[in-house]
């Protein structure tokens, strides 16, 4: 990542903190841009996407590009990729079984894509 969309990933992510710790307490995995957002269905959907709104996530092992690769849907239908430089850890984690979720944590409308959705990683708390 560039320092610049470190930056931006940094003053989103104060902002979303905020409004985090007013829904439930979750452990945070990653916060991250979505990546790929502007060649799958992303931006036809955007529209209807909301901020809270649940993604799923589902690992691609045999992905061409990636092998670590967790691609994200927003109700059944793919709308980009957990970013390669901040998949490692999710990827190994969803490997090994650990129950994960996201959700839309900003949006914004922006001719880069990489700053249209911020998404937050969390994991699911254990019974």
């Amino acid at each position: 990542m560039t320092v610049l969309r470190r930056l931006l990933t940094l003053l989103m992510l104060s902002a979303a903190l905020a409004r985090a710790a007013e829904v439930e307490q979750r452990e945070i995995l990653q916060v991250s841009p979505l990546a790929g957002f502007q060649y799958h269905a992303g931006a036809a959907l955007f529209a209807l996407m909301n901020v809270g709104d649940h993604l799923t996530l589902r690992r691609e092992p045999d992905n061409p590009y990636d092998a670590k690769a967790v691609r994200v849907e927003w109700h059944g239908t793919q709308i980009g990729y957990a970013p390669r430089a901040d998949n490692v850890d999710l990827a190994r984690l969803m490997d090994r079984g650990t129950p994960v979720e996201a959700r839309i944590l900003h949006l914004q409308k922006s001719r880069d894509p990489w700053k249209r959705v911020l998404i937050e990683i969390y994991l699911l708390p254990t019974p």
